[in-house]
């Protein structure tokens, strides 16, 4: 007689990262010139999780 099957656990999905909420990017001002004037917003990776998403251990 054959072992009863078990169906594999599956494994708990990570925390998503605090500094970016799980998406990877995050947007910085820029500004330019002598006074500082804002001109917009410049997306790049989170440098907490390195652009992954999730939360550091």
């Amino acid at each position: 007689m054959a072992a009863p099957k078990t169906t594999p656990t599956p494994e708990p999905k990570p925390a998503p990262c605090p500094v970016c909420n799980g998406c990877g990017e995050v947007s910085r001002t820029v500004q330019v010139g002598r006074k500082r004037r804002t001109v917009g917003k410049q997306t790049g990776f989170c440098l907490n999780c390195l652009g992954s998403g999730e939360a550091p251990d």
